[in-house]
């Protein structure tokens, strides 16, 4: 049975536990004075989850291990005699022919390149059904198995509540654990092979180096030509400065008129015509960048007399990304504005300070911690961006401050070095690793900067 046929039908045992469980403690309840520590629903959801979770475990674990289990029952039928043998070479050719066996006998393909692998599909199919066999087999017991037992735990006396709390706890615990453990794996990785690449390129030539070319790489000196500083100053130049230069004024004058100015029904629908902006596919505003923004501002250069002006230049993207995360700045500071206490606001204008007076000098400074936290997390949206400097751009490392010049990032550079097709053990390609470690790195520090200003003014106003 395919797997979604499997849950699905697991899913309506679990459901017909629900029923059956409920309908025997409600029974419970009829003409009986005294107080449960449950209710029905609670009954019920106890056995629907001991019908539902041990079967769903194993299904789990089940797809990672089939796999191997039918190749290597594949493996031991007489059919299989004729493929290479396990090699650094031929190993190769063995797991391309079993792989074309595997994806003619699931349908994913029509024909196969090589004549084995049209003998050994049957194989794989008749492997494929007696495991896909077994694990429903086991799947359904599990089921049956854990909700009989649930069910006869079903008693007035039971505290069913308790059991589901617990549960629920797991779950979440287990959520938890593995968004935690999904961040320790990833940065377990830019370390890992971050340490090979400066095993390579001494840690000094790369972050403090000004020459990043890493298409002509000296193997004798290859920190020579992966001088990450360009990159880094273009990142700051294009995400930290211009991007900020119109997200900041745009996103906080935005967020006071909204708060202090607007009338209600005027907020009501510039609010959200305001954060669509950060519904848009950034691939949308790389486009918009590239078409629109980019050959504007190249013709604007050329006409104040920049002849050097071009349509890959740092102001084209950075004011496509400022206009970007304006709802990033504009919607902390909305919150942190309507959250001042009105006795604020309304002291201040009690002792003759005029509506601006006020929001310059009491709202904005208690605000602040929220106006803070916006910006530095519009600040690492802004140097994490991808699409919109792959698009509109530069590939060219340059360190300049000529916004009409051509620049690049630390982003645009780890795509270009992650899609060539130089080896994974080369400097090159090690080097985009490098580089995710150093954006990680920043944007973790620029975390911490903004809890250590919301931690020091909170003080101050609370």
């Amino acid at each position: 049975m395919p797997a979604s046929g499997l849950v699905f039908l697991v899913a309506a045992l679990a459901l017909i536990g629900w029923v059956s469980a409920r309908a025997r403690a409600a029974r419970f309840r009829v003409g009986n004075v005294r107080r449960f520590s449950s209710l029905p629903q609670h009954h019920g959801w106890f056995v629907a989850l001991c019908t539902l979770i041990p079967p769903l475990l194993f299904l789990a674990a089940w797809q990672f291990t089939s796999p191997a289990l039918v190749t290597d029952a594949v493996i031991a039928t007489p059919a299989a005699a004729a493929l290479p043998a396990a090699g650094p070479v031929s190993g190769m050719d063995r797991a391309a022919i079993l792989s074309e066996a595997r994806n003619l006998a699931e349908g994913r393909a029509y024909g196969a390149f090589h004549p084995l692998a049209d003998r050994l599909a049957p194989a794989y199919r008749a492997a494929q059904d007696r495991y896909d066999m077994i694990a429903t087999v086991v799947a359904l017991l599990l089921a049956f198995a854990g909700g009989a037992l649930a069910f006869l735990s079903v008693r007035p006396g039971f505290s069913a509540r308790t059991q589901v709390e617990r549960v629920v706890m797991g779950l979440l615990l287990a959520a938890s654990l593995l968004a935690i453990l999904t961040t320790l794996g990833i940065v377990a990785s830019l370390v890992v092979e971050s340490a090979r690449f400066f095993r390579i390129v001494p840690f000094t030539d790369f972050l403090f180096g000004t020459h990043w070319s890493p298409q002509v790489i000296d193997p004798r000196d290859p920190g020579a030509s992966l001088g990450a500083v360009p990159l880094f100053w273009g990142t700051f130049f294009i995400g930290a400065v211009i991007a900020m230069i119109v997200a900041i004024p745009l996103g906080l004058m935005s967020a006071i008129y909204l708060t202090q100015y607007a009338a209600p029904a005027t907020r009501r629908w510039m609010k959200p015509l305001l954060e669509i902006l950060a519904g848009v596919p950034t691939v949308v505003y790389g486009y918009f960048a590239a078409l629109t923004v980019a050959p504007a501002v190249r013709q604007f250069g050329v006409a104040i007399g920049i002849a050097d002006a071009t349509s890959e230049s740092a102001l084209a993207a950075g004011l496509v990304m400022g206009v970007m995360i304006i709802p990033f700045v504009s919607s902390m500071a909305d919150d942190s504005l309507a959250a001042v206490p009105a006795s604020m606001r309304d002291g201040s204008l009690a002792m003759g300070a005029t509506s601006s007076e006020t929001i310059r000098q009491v709202l904005v400074p208690a605000a602040l911690p929220g106006v803070v936290g916006g910006v530095l997390l519009a600040v690492s949206r802004a140097i994490g961006e991808t699409m919109i400097v792959v698009m509109a751009a530069s590939g060219v490392a340059s360190l300049t401050l000529n916004p009409f010049a051509s620049t690049t990032t630390v982003t645009k550079q780890i795509v270009d070095l992650l899609t060539g097709e130089a080896e994974f053990d080369s400097a090159k390609t090690l080097a985009a690793f490098a580089l995710g470690l150093t954006l990680f790195v920043v944007t973790f520090l620029l975390n911490v900067v903004a809890l250590m200003v919301v931690r020091r003014y909170r003080e101050a106003y609370d």
